[in-house]
């Protein structure tokens, strides 16, 4: 087993820079709509994960992907720890999965009917039309959140086995079905 990666020195921003307050930024970035994954992880006191809106496609060649955790986040600190994440793409019919991975940690992981592990040791979520194995390359703090750049190793997609699903988006504080938008 190798050693994961550290976090690399802290990005330096100026306090006086922006001029924008949290409120404001957040209040602009509600109107953005993002596709919904999970990210999972084995660690020692068991299984974690948390729901990221902010999944991204770094490179092709090698194939690098990333998300954000917030600093805040009860899974961080797991995180730092991991060698390898999951990051399952929930679909449209996955909304219960998408709050159930935004509550307390401990509720997380207690039905054991949503999830199994990998061989390699990783919860991966039932249903989940699509997921990347991804071996965490580097953790980067920025602001009030950690950047995590990963390699994926394993792609699960079983969109061609079966209708694929219509992605479940996060718009203006809710989760969303593609057709529901205009609601």
């Amino acid at each position: 087993m190798t050693e994961a990666p550290r976090p690399d020195t802290e990005f330096q921003i100026p306090d006086d820079l922006s001029g924008i307050t949290a409120e404001q930024y957040r209040a602009s970035l509600r109107h953005y709509p993002a596709g919904v994954t999970v990210v999972t992880l084995s660690a020692q006191k068991g299984p974690v994960g948390f729901t990221a809106t902010s999944f991204a496609s770094l490179s092709l060649e090698p194939p690098l992907v990333s998300f954000n955790i917030a600093h805040t986040s009860s899974s961080l600190s797991a995180l730092l720890e991991a060698e390898s994440v999951v990051i399952h793409f929930l679909g449209e019919h996955q909304q219960h999965l998408a709050h159930r991975f935004s509550r307390a940690a401990e509720e997380r992981f207690t039905d054991r009917s949503l999830w199994t592990t990998l061989d390699t040791g990783e919860p991966v979520l039932h249903g989940t039309p699509i997921w990347l194995r991804t071996a965490v390359r580097q953790l980067i703090p920025i602001g009030d959140h950690t950047f995590v750049v990963g390699l994926v190793t394993r792609v699960h997609d079983n969109t061609d086995e079966k209708p694929a699903a219509a992605p479940l988006l996060y718009y203006n504080g809710r989760y969303y079905r593609p057709s529901s938008l205009g609601d």
